[in-house]
């Protein structure tokens, strides 16, 4: 992949270091925040308070402990939606 920089709410996004992106939830269970799937939270998101919708952009090294992401946060899954379109819109350039 050739140099591709997203212009995103947080800046510019390197794309060509990605290892791996990609949407979740992010849901309130008794007072802990935790990421969890789209899938999971259409099945059990009446169980949990849902507090945002991501989309992770995840720049870890296989193998590696310490995460290097960027997490942009909406409140709508319609919003996260259209921004993992503007996104693919650099995959299939």
């Amino acid at each position: 992949m050739q140099n591709k920089n997203y212009l995103s709410s947080q800046g510019a996004i390197d794309l060509t270091k990605l290892t791996r992106l990609y949407p979740a939830v992010v849901v309130d269970m008794h007072g802990e925040r935790a990421e969890m799937s789209l899938e999971w939270a259409e099945l059990y998101g009446d169980k949990v308070t849902l507090c945002a919708y991501v989309l992770v952009f995840d720049f870890t090294p296989p193998k590696e402990e310490k995460k290097e992401r960027i997490v942009l946060e909406f409140a709508t899954k319609e919003a996260l939606m259209n921004e993992m379109q503007e996104v693919a819109k650099f995959f299939h350039a």
